[in-house]
């Protein structure tokens, strides 16, 4: 009887200099401690540190989803203006459909910090049963982006893109995925809520 968690993430990094070991990734720690303190449902990462090539991108995504069986993965990196910067591209390349809302929301989150958010082109997409989410580069961007804003008191002032995840997710007949609520509380409705640890 395997004990390996159904749950599979897919945690991609696209850095040119990362890849290249010019300096150390830091996406993926970034994620991985988020991840590990919002869900509660058991969760086995595959992570994948890579450069900024589109076919490259292409490759991975597709391979976590079809071979490595991710039902949600997330990218960090190459979401900007620049010419290397290509995530986007090809996360749209290997899309069934497209999530506009969650890059909508994005953008908007990062507003409350900088003017230039208006700068970049996260997407998200469904292939088949996963959902693949383009984040920022920065630790504090993917944990503001995930997590939402909050006021000085702790009440939230902006919803982060999270609390929709795991609805679109049995939405698409992935695994059923809870949150720490002192994280990431996430919406479903009530017809689609589950006894806790079910």
């Amino acid at each position: 009887m395997s004990t390996e968690p159904s749950l599979k993430i897919g945690l991609v990094s696209i850095s040119d200099r990362a890849s290249g070991g010019v300096y150390q990734d830091q996406g993926i720690p970034a994620l991985q401690e988020w991840l590990t303190r919002a869900l509660r449902t058991p969760f086995q990462g595959v992570t994948r540190l890579i450069p900024d090539e589109q076919p490259v991108i292409e490759r991975t995504l597709i391979e976590l989803v079809d071979e490595a069986g991710c039902s949600l993965v997330l990218t960090t990196g190459g979401t900007g203006p620049s010419p290397r910067d290509v995530t986007p591209e090809a996360t749209r390349a290997v899309a069934h459909k497209e999530m506009p809302g969650f890059g909508e929301q994005m953008r908007q989150i990062s507003l409350n910090f900088v003017p230039t958010a208006i700068l970049s082109r996260q997407v998200a997409v469904i292939r088949g049963q996963a959902l693949i989410i383009n984040l920022p580069g920065q630790p504090k961007s993917i944990r503001e982006t995930l997590e939402g804003v909050r006021d000085a008191e702790g009440s939230q002032r902006v919803p982060g893109i999270f609390a929709a995840v795991p609805y679109c997710l049995d939405l698409i007949g992935a695994p059923y995925l809870e949150t720490d609520e002192s994280v990431c509380k996430a919406f479903r409705p009530k017809s689609a809520q589950r006894p806790a640890g079910r």
